[in-house]
């Protein structure tokens, strides 16, 4: 296996980060709604977990699309 070879697998397998950060975001919210639902009062509680929940997940969904353009083209 060359190098070219390799470079592209290694970029293929870093951008299924950004798929697996899709699905972790919409687990996020998922669960938000499954909460909020069971007990409506605590609703407002989870509202600022939520959104650190969701920046942390899409963060790290960003960094894995920088690192797999950044070996498919670098």
């Amino acid at each position: 296996m060359d190098v070219a070879s390799a470079k592209l697998i290694g970029a293929g397998l870093a951008a299924m980060g950004a798929g697996f950060a899709a699905i972790g975001v919409g687990l996020i919210f998922g669960m938000f709604l499954q909460g909020a639902l069971r007990n409506p009062a605590a609703a407002d509680k989870l509202g600022a977990r939520l959104i650190f929940g969701f920046a942390v997940t899409e963060a790290l969904g960003l960094i894995a699309a920088v690192v797999a353009l950044a070996l498919a083209f670098g």
